[in-house]
């Protein structure tokens, strides 16, 4: 298991993008010649909808890829808010030979409860997942993992009641499983990002120095993995 964040700078937000959609690519192809498969969590927001669009343009064995969604809103399967909508949009109407009994949304229509139970029933013979892509809000978020919230901690999945954001109401991977992947990569990008970064490296710098961290717990900051945990930056989003 590593906490060792490897974190890269980039210029704009665009080159974010690219970058990350190489780097799955490249994991893709490693995890499907070591065991035929390539299990992939997405994330919603604007950098990984570019990164759809990207994915989109390529024409790859999408056969042997199964996707899976870190979490949604508690919203009708249709709403233009949920995260499953903005993934098939941007990315599966594009790719119409991808098998879509490979993709995995989230039962999020069903309420927190049910949707993260029935979702914990749905990953459960899928773990470990090969590559999980997260972003972070403003507040150092990540997936629908909030400060302050506190969850049970051997879950597969949690059922968020209460989240800062509308909808109050929304399922989540936890932390257990995301760590239990064998990458994640966390893609940064907006000037509203730098306090929470700002924070993080504070943080992992005290945690270096072996000292006591009195900074403001974030979510994003305790996100582990088993072989590599990358952050892809873009300036703007990195403090002064």
């Amino acid at each position: 298991m590593t906490h060792k964040t490897h974190w890269q700078v980039f210029d704009n937000h665009e080159t974010v993008a690219q970058t990350a959609t190489d780097k799955i690519i490249h994991s893709a192809q490693k995890a499907i010649a070591q065991r035929d498969v390539f299990k992939l969590v997405l994330a919603g927001g604007t950098s990984p909808k570019q990164v759809y669009q990207l994915l989109a343009e390529h024409d790859l064995d999408w056969s042997k890829w199964q996707l899976f969604i870190g979490d949604e809103r508690c919203l009708p399967d249709n709403d233009p808010e949920r995260n499953s909508l903005m993934i098939e949009q941007n990315w599966l109407e594009n790719t119409p030979d991808f098998p879509r009994e490979n993709y995995h949304p989230i039962k999020a229509e069903l309420g927190a409860k049910d949707g993260a139970s029935d979702y914990a029933e749905t990953i459960k013979d899928f773990l470990p997942f090969d590559m999980v892509l997260l972003g972070m809000g403003e507040d150092g978020h990540t997936a629908s993992l909030f400060p302050g919230h506190q969850h049970d901690k051997n879950a597969l999945t949690h059922a968020v009641y209460n989240s800062p954001k509308p909808p109050s109401e929304r399922v989540s991977l936890s932390l257990k499983t995301i760590a239990l992947s064998e990458q994640v990569l966390i893609l940064v990008t907006g000037s509203g990002k730098k306090e929470a970064v700002r924070q993080w490296l504070e943080i992992e710098r005290l945690e270096k120095e072996g000292l006591e961290n009195n900074e403001t717990s974030l979510p994003i900051a305790q996100i582990l993995a088993k072989q590599s945990l990358e952050v892809l930056v873009s300036q703007d989003a990195m403090p002064e």
